[in-house]
Order: structure tokens, then sequence, then C-alpha cells
């Protein structure tokens, strides 16, 4: 297993996007390439965490506090910080920080707080805005079900508890092809009337990249037609804090 690996599965939970201004969660030493022999969960990176991880052939730390913040000048060893940084590089130990992208996360740190505390029915205590997209695209009828699906799997169309959320309506689409054109359907130079659904689906911001590319990859037209909002709605999943109800 590759560091990359664990990191993407932490991230599918808790993206690195998730995380306060601030903040400095991800990877901050070490290359996601390398084999993972072992991974070590710890609170804080010490020099003492680093020889429990090099001692039980553990080149990953999983840490919750990042060890840097803010950039350093110099790495010389006169600070714990630097001391750690020194070592995890001579040692090729990586390390990575999921903070408050774990906190801001109803199935994170402060969830798991609530659930040992015995609370019930938990939600996000001060949910963020706009965290939310939408994109509305236009395919053939035909070959709507197709589109839609790729991009549900790309972890677009959840709202709340459902999922594979969408909003569709046929109309008639027109286009020419230029001369240097490979259309999906019409003639070049002549102007063509098509069939279309129109499809409207929300997604978390920081899924972006994947679902746009699920739309292309799964489009039979040349140029794909799309358009992005950000939207104002609160994500309730997504926030600072969590709140729930005792028995």
């Amino acid at each position: 297993m590759k560091i990359a690996d664990l990191i993407a599965v932490i991230e599918k939970y808790a993206a690195v996007e998730l995380q306060e201004e601030y903040d400095n969660a991800g990877l901050i030493t070490g290359n996601p390439s390398w084999n993972c022999g072992g991974a070590l969960c710890t609170l804080d990176v010490t020099v003492e965490t680093l020889e429990e991880a090099r001692k039980n052939k553990c080149n990953l730390i999983i840490a919750h506090h990042p060890i840097i913040f803010r950039g350093l000048k110099r790495i010389t060893g006169k600070t714990y910080v630097e001391q750690v940084i020194i070592e995890a590089i001579k040692n090729d130990i990586a390390i990575y920080a999921a903070h408050t992208n774990l906190d801001n996360i109803v199935p994170g740190v402060n969830g798991m707080i609530a659930k040992k505390l015995g609370l019930k029915n938990i939600t996000i205590l001060q949910p963020k805005n706009k965290m939310l997209r939408r994109l509305i695209t236009f395919a053939p009828v035909d070959k709507a079900e197709e589109v839609r699906k790729a991009i549900f799997e790309a972890g677009a169309g959840h709202i709340g508890k459902y999922s594979d959320c969408s909003f569709n309506s046929d109309g008639t689409g027109t286009f020419k092809a230029g001369e240097d054109a490979d259309p999906y359907v019409g003639e070049i130079g002549e102007r063509h009337h098509e069939k279309e659904t129109k499809i409207e689906i929300v997604y978390p911001f920081y899924l972006e990249n994947q679902v746009v590319k699920a739309l292309i990859d799964s489009h039979p037209y040349e140029e794909v037609a799309y358009d992005i909002f950000t939207m104002d709605n609160v994500h309730f999943g997504i926030g600072v804090g969590v709140i729930g109800e005792l028995e």
C-alpha cells in the first residue's frame, strides 16, 4: 500500500479543503508515492513520537495537530518543531495532519466525542455556507442517464440523507459544427436541433475537479456545455462543533 492510498481514504471523509484558513492540514513531510510500512497515530508529533515510529517500522505518522502551522525561515534544530522536521526527513518518515478538516465534519473528532458522551441526533453546531456548488449541463436524451450516473459516482448529488439527487428537464438544443469539428450528431456547417435533457446536480466544492472530469469523460459531445454556480445554502454536514441530545 502506498502512503497516497491511506491519505485518499482519510480525505474521502475529511478533505483538506475543509480546513480553516489558519490551518496546515495535509502531508507535511515525506512522499505520497512511498510504500507504507506502517502508520502511527498521535495527537502531536514530537521527537519521541518519531523514535517510536522508527522502532516500530512505521514510516507514516498521522497526527491531529500539524507540526508546522506557519513557514519556517531556517531549520537548525533550535526548536522542537525544527528537531522533528530534521529527524523525520533523516529517517524518511512521512507526517500527515488531519486537523480542522477532521473537526469540521459530523463523523470527525467532535462527533466521536459526542458519541462517547452518549449524545443522540448529532448535528453540526455552526454549519458553513458556500460549501455547495450547482452543476448544470445538457446531454442528448438517450445519454442523459449515463452522464447522470457518472456524475453521481464522482460524489455529486448528495442532499442530507439522500443520494442521486438531480433535477431534469427536456428541451431542444441547437449548434452548428465548424469545419474542424467532429460532431456526435449533425452535419458540418449546418445548424442542428437536438432533443436534450438539462441536468442540475449539487456537489461539495472540493469535489469539483473529479465531478467535472466525470462529466466530460462520460459525455458524448466533443464540446461539453456546462455551468457551475456557488450556492449560498448552508451545508448542514460541514461546520464547527456538534450538538446533540442526552437521553
